[in-house]
């Protein structure tokens, strides 16, 4: 799946929620979860870097998640999903979006 480019925060963000909203149901794959993620990359280019640092941290992880055909305990695709929505909600902060 290729997930169009999104080059706006506003956008990025938003894009990325709904990414997430669709990642709690079980049936959806890790890979095409990857790639909405992934898509509106450039758009985060206006939070501080670190913001980007831990977004791409919280990927690769996700991406390792991948390789488990169950839940294990390094890398629960939930906890990670989790942990993207608490990004999301911080970066929401810090763009004045919230």
């Amino acid at each position: 799946m290729n997930a169009p480019a999104v080059t706006d925060l506003p956008s990025a963000l938003r894009h990325i929620a709904e990414a997430l909203d669709q990642a709690r149901d079980p049936r959806a794959s890790t890979a095409d979860l990857l790639a909405r993620l992934r898509a509106p990359r450039a758009g985060l280019t206006a939070l501080p870097a670190r913001y980007v640092e831990v977004f791409d941290l919280l990927l690769d992880r996700l991406e390792s998640s991948a390789l488990f055909t169950e839940e294990s305990c390094s890398f629960s695709r939930s906890e990670l999903v989790d942990s993207l929505a608490q990004w999301l909600a911080k970066a929401r902060d810090q763009a004045g979006l919230a």
